[in-house]
């Protein structure tokens, strides 16, 4: 299976988890910003509420619950008892991406050849995986990387504070993999719902590094990852302006010396816009 990157998930900034078991909560999902739906089925559903859950994503998905916007289904572990009962639920539904926790090495990919027909998110959440994350980023089923930054904390015994420190090499290393392999990459959620300010900042870090956008976890925070994983007025202006500035060589413009590789820079940024020239 070669993945196909739709061009909506190159302008996703933010990746909402909403619970699969929480027909209210899905219900809502179509009225909310995020450019992406994930209906999860693995950490927000308790392992007695599996089978139920299944039932209930499955009837808003088969519903057009997202209203148009980008879905994807998270499933369980491929070394838990729910996974094969969730690629089996798979076989009836249409979904745009799967998520694919804990993915520790290009096999975990393989292993679902022929069992999936569907474009694959895998999470990088453990030390293996970041080592295995370039295998992982450049294989055809793969559509983008997910920072999965709870369990890689975990994993490298880091006591990661607000600001995620100790998570920085980590956190690069995804976004290389993903780089080399020309394919969007997420960064992992903020767990603090009541500190708008750290929301921010992780936001800010995560585009620094080369994110693309971020998983959220509560519709509150959609806001926020939308506005800061798109480029502002001032940088659009920049862009347009730089390309235009742009005669095919070496060139001053605004006190800097540009060249090609600035164009292309600005074309991508103007592509991310919705606004490729």
């Amino acid at each position: 299976m070669t993945a196909v990157v739709k061009p909506d998930l190159v302008h996703v900034r933010s990746a909402l988890f909403v619970p699969g078991g929480r027909e209210g909560a899905l219900s809502k999902a179509a009225s909310l910003p995020a450019d992406m739906i994930v209906v999860d089925l693995e950490d927000a559903v308790a392992p007695d509420a599996k089978r139920d859950a299944r039932a209930v994503a499955a009837e808003a998905i088969r519903g057009g619950f997202g209203g148009g916007k980008q879905v994807a289904l998270r499933i369980n572990a491929a070394d838990t008892e729910w996974h094969h009962g969730d690629l089996d639920l798979l076989d009836g539904l249409s979904v745009d991406y799967v998520v694919l926790p804990k993915v520790n090495d290009g096999a975990a990919i393989d292993a679902l050849n022929g069992r999936i027909a569907v474009p694959l998110i895998p999470m990088i959440e453990t030390a293996a995986a970041i080592y295995a994350a370039r295998e992982i980023a450049a294989m055809e089923p793969v559509a983008a990387m997910l920072a999965g930054t709870n369990d890689l904390a975990l994993d490298l015994g880091v006591r990661a504070g607000p600001n995620r420190e100790g998570l920085e090499l980590a956190l690069q290393q995804i976004v290389l993999a993903g780089a080399a392999a020309r394919k969007p990459v997420f960064d992992g959620v903020c767990n603090v719902l009541d500190d708008a300010d750290l929301l921010e900042r992780q936001c800010r870090q995560g585009r620094a590094y080369g994110f693309t956008g971020k998983t959220l976890i509560h519709p509150a925070q959609v806001e926020t990852a939308n506005r800061l994983f798109a480029p502002d007025e001032a940088e659009l202006e920049r862009a347009r302006a730089l390309i235009d500035a742009a005669d095919g060589g070496a060139v001053r413009f605004r006190g800097e010396m540009i060249e090609d590789l600035h164009v292309i820079e600005a074309k991508k940024l103007l592509k991310r816009a919705g606004g490729e020239p």
